[in-house]
């Protein structure tokens, strides 16, 4: 800014100063808004679900786990059926945690064994149309 030497140009800057200051305090105002809606808990929740949905790391990873537990069960009720017998209760356990812990950590191998052996069945079962068409 340059010296004010008259009553006029000291009007002036002042004018411009308070429309400057206005103008920061309305951006400031909005950017208050903003804040405080970023900051509600719904909304801090919305965000990281949809960073957690876009993330394909986190979706992998929670679908390996899930196909753990699920399979860990599933060989759990394989193996135990409908018995009664506790030490057949235990080895269940023991075996529901061997096959969930090692269907998480390789998610990707037990991908890829599934993928095999189901085009092993849809083989097999082309041959047998064939066969049965003869």
């Amino acid at each position: 800014m340059h010296n004010i030497t008259s009553l006029d140009e000291l009007k002036n800057a002042i004018q411009l100063l308070e429309a400057e200051q206005a103008i920061k305090r309305q951006l400031l105002k909005e950017q208050l808004i903003i804040t405080y809606e970023s900051l509600k808990p719904i909304n801090i929740l919305r965000r990281t679900l949809k960073e957690i949905a876009l993330s394909k790391d986190v979706r992998d990873n929670i679908l390996g786990a899930a196909s753990g537990i699920a399979s860990g069960y599933l060989s759990k009720k394989i193996f135990i059926g409908t018995s009664g017998n506790i030490f057949r209760k235990l080895i269940g356990s023991i075996v529901q945690l061997g096959v969930s812990s090692a269907v998480s950590r390789h998610p990707d191998f037990i991908k890829t064994l599934g993928h095999s052996i189901l085009q092993y069945i849809l083989r097999i079962k082309e041959t047998n149309s064939k066969n049965r068409a003869r």
